[in-house]
């Protein structure tokens, strides 16, 4: 994977998904996943060179209410709840706010699962560090439309909001990266719609870019590649991305962005990691649906490397185990180099 993610060609097409939701494990393993060690076997027999974990941090440790009745709960992965984001006004909507609101310390972030992992990784297999959202979480601790009008209202609340949070993550990157165990970083944040960016680019250059160069920076010093998440097309932002010094790209939605036209102006520079349609091949569509567009994928974009295995965004409870089946068996199957 390693190879791949660095733009190169691999012995074969690696797997690697940003998240897969507990029931899959569970079906896969044919028994529950109740722990690290249950989680560990599951990727190392699926087929994966890694697993992906995260600190576990409270961004909101005094647990302050946002000022809209936002929350609601849902099954989403192993020992997580789904919460929607507040689109009115959040907890913070003012300097004052700001100033008062307590973040977590560095001692209140919790690292043991890389501590329990190195201890029972495989031979050969290594952890991805990943968070992110500096821009995600300054928009839903304030409330989107609160973070939108501030732009233009309140610019110095979103600069400071911004510049506290990515000085927290960057920092928790910073001990992410100092594990020998991790063999990459990835920072994850939702730029962009299907059909645009979420703010003008200029908002990014100037608050988030910034913080990425930093992450990017911690990967570099340690020699390992730097991988980023973001949904939606994100044209307008490509070179500033490649700017920041990501090494792959992640999921490359397919109602977004045509990953075919990316292999051909981006290859060489960055890996391509996606992006079997979650909308309708992955969900609705039949495993030999999936077969086809996973093995159209390795024969499209894989030649020459560059190139990793994904869902167009996470494998979740609603994707058939047929499906998901269809789709690791096709790629360990037919993605060995040289493709045929």
């Amino acid at each position: 994977m390693r190879t791949a993610l660095f733009a190169g060609q691999p012995d074969r097409v690696p797997l690697l998904e940003l998240s897969i939701d507990c029931s899959i494990k569970e079906k896969f393993l044919g028994r529950p996943v109740r722990n690290l060690r249950d989680e560990i076997d599951f990727f190392a027999r699926a087929g994966y060179d890694a697993i992906k974990l995260s600190p576990l941090m409270d961004i909101n440790p005094d647990h302050r209410e946002p000022r809209e009745d936002w929350r609601t709960t849902d099954s989403l992965e192993f020992n997580r709840d789904r919460v929607w984001a507040p689109e009115g006004a959040g907890m913070i909507t003012s300097i004052e706010e700001l100033e008062s609101y307590r973040w977590p310390l560095p001692q209140e972030i919790d690292y043991s699962p890389f501590e329990t992992a190195a201890k029972l990784l495989p031979p050969g297999m290594k952890i991805i560090g990943q968070y992110g959202d500096i821009f995600t979480w300054a928009w839903t601790l304030m409330g989107f439309e609160t973070f939108s009008l501030a732009l233009v209202d309140n610019p110095q609340l979103v600069a400071r909001m911004m510049s506290t949070l990515g000085a927290l993550i960057t920092d928790m990157f910073a001990t992410m990266a100092d594990f020998q165990e991790v063999g990459a970083l990835w920072y994850s944040d939702d730029l962009a719609f299907k059909t645009g960016l979420l703010v003008s680019p200029q908002v990014l250059r100037s608050h988030l870019f910034p913080w990425m160069k930093k992450i990017s920076q911690l990967c570099v010093k340690r020699g390992i590649p730097f991988i980023y998440h973001s949904d939606g097309k994100l044209d307008q932002v490509m070179d500033d991305l490649l700017d920041c010094g990501i090494n792959a790209l992640h999921p490359i939605e397919p109602q977004a962005m045509n990953i075919r036209e990316l292999k051909r102006e981006y290859g060489g520079q960055i890996c391509l990691v996606g992006n079997v349609d979650l909308e309708y091949t992955l969900t609705r569509g039949t495993p030999q649906e999936v077969a086809a567009e996973t093995l159209a994928l390795i024969c499209d974009v894989g030649p020459g490397g560059g190139y990793c295995m994904s869902s167009s965004n996470s494998i979740p409870a609603y994707v058939p185990f047929a499906n998901y089946q269809a789709m690791i068996e096709t790629t360990l199957q037919h993605g060995w180099y040289p493709l045929d």
